[in-house]
């Protein structure tokens, strides 16, 4: 599955030279045929070391890993959601992409001019998501007033619908974000009809200048995931040869780099597991939702895994090293048989039954 992270922010934040930076650790397309590279999306391999000692004692030929996709956004200004700027490319973008990276600069530069004059995080957040709320208000409101009166009929589907729009009304008006608004089951079904934006997950990216004291970032509302790094210092890593870049993070007191940090941040965002299939050919890492079933995670892998799936032989993968293989790892009796409801885990090792 393609799962899309959008960088925005507004402009001399660092956006860009974050994006680079990842851009260069871009995978090569060809492994990810569900991919489509532009300008401005890097298809970015997730770390994953469980991934590299499978196919080792695999004797793996290919080692595929998962990847995210990053979107650099159009910078943002006031008045975005008016269409100032490059607003209205900025909010369509967004709506597309499943999670945002929101870059704040907390780093002062006199030779970087900020371009609301002084640097200051919490007012740089308060901006940017105020441009979203405005957006998804006006978006509201419009479908507000139609579903007033498909509601009259007393459907109900269509009260469903009115309610919440009434919901999100009642939040984005006192200035709340609509990831707060809490719904019924019966509600839920129809939230797809609602494309609004800040009911994406987001994570913040602080960039700070390494080793240098910098205020502490305070997030609106106490909400969301924090992740603070220097994006020219991750910039500087990634042009080094790879075998150097491990020698340099350990002199700057670092045990992996932020890139790393920020995508797996991005992976636990949206709420994704891993799990693996590892063979003599190949050993590859898929990505599907926690929660997700054992006939949907081999739809992952191909459509027609799932309409005609049988069984699924799993084990954990610290399980299959311990045992050297799937053959002692059958012997054990350590490889379970599992069926359509079993729940996938994070690091499972699967073959995947299915009829042609």
């Amino acid at each position: 599955m393609s799962v899309s992270i959008g960088i925005v922010g507004l402009p001399n934040v660092g956006k860009s030279t974050l994006f680079n930076a990842l851009t260069k650790l871009q995978a090569l397309a060809a492994n990810y045929p569900f991919a489509t590279i532009e300008p401005n999306v890097g298809v970015v391999p997730v770390p994953d070391e469980r991934l590299l000692k499978l196919a080792k004692l695999e004797n793996s030929k290919e080692i595929i890993p998962t990847a995210i996709e990053f979107v650099d956004i159009a910078g943002l200004v006031k008045g975005a959601h008016e269409g100032a700027g490059l607003g209205n490319q900025f909010l369509s973008h967004i709506r597309e992409v499943d999670a945002i990276a929101e870059v704040v600069r907390v780093f002062e530069d006199e030779n970087v001019i900020h371009v609301d004059g002084k640097v200051d995080p919490k007012r740089d957040i308060e901006t940017i998501e105020t441009e979203l709320t405005l957006a998804d208000l006006q978006l509201v409101e419009k479908k507000l007033e139609g579903l007033k009166s498909a509601a009259r009929g007393g459907i109900k589907e269509e009260v469903q619908r009115l309610q919440i729009a009434q919901k999100y009304f009642d939040a984005l008006s006192t200035d709340k974000m609509a990831s707060i608004v809490k719904f019924t089951e019966e509600e839920i079904k129809y939230l797809h009809e609602f494309p609004l934006l800040t009911r994406k997950p987001i994570l913040y990216v602080g960039n700070i200048k390494h080793n240098a004291p910098h205020p502490p970032l305070n997030l609106r509302g106490g909400e969301g995931e924090l992740l603070s790094l220097d994006c020219q210092l991750e910039s500087e890593i990634v042009q080094l040869p790879e075998g150097e870049r491990a020698d340099y993070l350990k002199e700057l007191g670092l045990t992996e780099s932020g890139l790393d940090k920020l995508i797996k941040a991005s992976y636990k965002l949206l709420n994704l597991i891993t799990f693996f299939t590892a063979g003599p050919k190949e050993t590859r890492a898929w990505t599907c939702h926690a929660g997700t079933k054992a006939p949907q995670a081999a739809g992952v892998i191909h459509s027609d895994f799932e309409k005609g799936f049988i069984k699924a032989e799993v084990i954990n993968w610290q399980k299959l090293m311990e045992t050297g293989g799937w053959v002692k790892a059958r012997n054990l009796g350590w490889v379970r048989t599992e069926g359509k409801e079993y729940v996938m885990q994070d690091g499972d090792v699967v073959v995947f039954k299915h009829a042609l």
